[in-house]
């Protein structure tokens, strides 16, 4: 088998051989997700300019260009290059943020100007194409939520405003780490010649204001019981919790051919019968977890790894579930034990158009349970007692505290439970000392957290929100934050089932809304000549 074969068939394996959490989580960015707001990154490299001289340079510097050409309107804003070019810098930071080390995977040589490499080969576009057409798509939605949220007397929140004020203040830190010699000089090597203070300022608060007014018309979408049972009954499935375990055997695990030899026909119709005789062999007379895993185990092409046995997915939803056999897993009739494999596919059309369809693997699926999740949400209080001094790694940005440190923490902890016991020992006296003492929260809400559901909170907080306490149980919790000092408040009023239906109903709304207000908004394009399209990311 060629080396390019190979690593075709590695590529392929790999994409097959996708985990559960890994599919879950490409779902989960397909679902609505409000506008994130504020977000200050610094670029990997700040821009290089060219050396301009005379009156040509001191045009350029000033930025009275970029200020005075219009790039965009939005409704009836006029947007200049200046004020594009935070978007645009911003949807670039974005992007290195998520992927800088990982950017030649995508096609992307941060070394090369972004208007020199193609994005994508079929329209032409380049990779500053995209990134422009992502600042407009951005700048087109902060605009029309600014204008609603102002057409309906919606203000920029004092903690919004807050975080305006941080974000400048994080500038003028900023431009001193960096040896500028003034914060308008970083801004304009981060953001371009035309770049303010005051620009980048309203910039954020505009930022600010649509992304608050997002979620409050988001929090505003509340449901009536009978509109909650009506969703239900449409696809109950949707609310339950399945678990069950799962294995991939890709066919190319089972192709025998010799180094560097393209696999004949006769060897890939070999593996993929091979491929399901394993799957059949692993549904035989197999009822639980252990039985699968040694029956996967005792597989030829695992003769060397010790370590194959089956992934374990638990309590996932069924738009968590992978889809092509997401319907078996949740079929009404569905019960513990239940073995089945599915073949997983791809198909390819070739130059006459002409489609052929290719079994890649097989999943073979242990079913486990289902869960309706029908039980209340929670709502407990707690004191955090921090954590301090510790080591703190730049490479793995982990801050590691000694045994010793971690006492003091559990201790310290200890004393405010023995001291609450000895007092009043009431819910109030409670939320007095979580006022008090925590380092948690800003002294204001006793410690509370309401209506508490699964995956919201660290792993050892939660387990001890739901081990089924009563009102008035107390305990001291160990997370990476420190120790918690516990009181049950109570259940909530509404079950974990009610809201992800309420969650549901929610996002569809908030999506129609959104759809409709953004597409609303025109969008013309004029002069875009002084934006930076010819950027370099990092030095060579």
């Amino acid at each position: 088998m060629s080396a390019s074969s190979k690593k075709k068939l590695r590529r392929a394996e790999q994409a097959e051989k996708m985990t559960e959490k890994q599919l879950a989580e490409q779902k989960e960015a397909k679902k609505l997700k409000l506008y994130t707001t504020l977000a200050v990154v610094v670029l990997i490299a700040l821009l290089a300019f060219a050396a301009y001289s005379g009156i040509s340079r001191a045009i350029t510097s000033s930025g009275i260009r970029e200020r005075s050409t219009i790039a965009l309107t939005i409704g009836e804003h006029e947007i200049s290059n200046a004020e594009l070019n935070y978007f645009y810098t911003d949807a670039i930071n974005k992007f290195i943020s998520q992927y800088g080390n990982y950017a030649s995977w995508f096609g992307l040589d941060t070394t090369l100007p972004l208007n020199e490499q193609i994005y994508d080969q079929e329209s032409g576009t380049t990779w500053a194409d995209n990134f422009l057409e992502s600042a407009i798509t951005n700048a087109k939605s902060v605009y029309a939520l600014a204008d609603e949220a102002r057409a309906n007397g919606f203000t920029l929140p004092e903690d919004s405003a807050a975080g305006v004020d941080s974000a400048m203040a994080s500038m003028d830190a900023y431009a001193t780490a960096y040896g500028y010699t003034s914060t308008a000089s970083y801004l304009k090597a981060l953001y371009g010649n035309g770049a303010t203070e005051k620009s980048l300022r309203a910039y954020f608060e505009i930022t600010e204001l649509a992304g608050a007014y997002q979620q409050h018309y988001y929090d505003s979408l509340t449901y009536s019981d009978e509109e909650l049972r009506a969703a239900d009954k449409v696809d109950p499935r949707q609310y339950n919790a399945y678990t069950y375990n799962y294995y991939y055997l890709s066919v190319n695990s089972f192709l025998e051919t010799a180094d560097d030899a393209e696999p004949t026909a006769a060897q890939k119709a070999a593996a993929l019968e091979a491929a399901r005789e394993a799957a059949e062999s692993l549904t035989t007379d197999i009822t639980t977890v252990e039985a699968f895993d040694a029956a996967i185990a005792a597989l030829p092409i695992n003769a060397e790894n010790t370590s194959a046995a089956s992934t374990l997915s638990e309590g996932y939803s069924y738009s968590k579930i992978n889809s092509l056999y997401a319907d078996w897993i949740t079929s009404d009739d569905r019960k513990a034990g239940d073995m089945t494999f599915i073949a997983s596919t791809s198909t390819s059309t070739d130059e006459n158009g002409k489609e052929t369809e290719t079994v890649n693997g097989y999943y073979v699926l242990l079913f486990g349970s289902m869960d309706t999740n029908e039980f209340p949400l929670v709502n407990v209080r707690h004191i955090l007692v921090s954590f301090e001094g510790g080591t703190y790694d730049s490479t793995t940005g982990v801050t590691t505290y000694t045994d010793e440190e971690k006492l003091a923490a559990k201790e310290a902890a200890e004393a405010i439970l023995n001291e609450w016991k000895a007092g009043a020992a009431t819910e109030d006296s409670f939320a007095a000392l979580a006022n008090e003492r925590s380092d948690d929260g800003d002294g204001t809400t006793g410690g509370l957290y309401e209506d508490i559901r699964p995956g919201q909170m660290v792993s050892a907080f939660e387990d001890w929100c739901f081990a089924g306490h009563k009102v008035g149980d107390t305990g001291i919790v160990e997370t990476k934050y420190g120790y918690h000092v516990m009181f049950y408040s109570g259940d909530s009023d509404i079950t974990y089932r009610d809201s992800l239906i309420t969650e549901a109903l929610a996002s569809a709304d908030y999506e129609s809304w959104y759809t409709a207000l953004v597409e609303g908004t025109a969008v013309t394009k004029q002069d875009i000549k002084y934006l930076n399209m010819g950027l370099v990311l990092s030095a060579s």
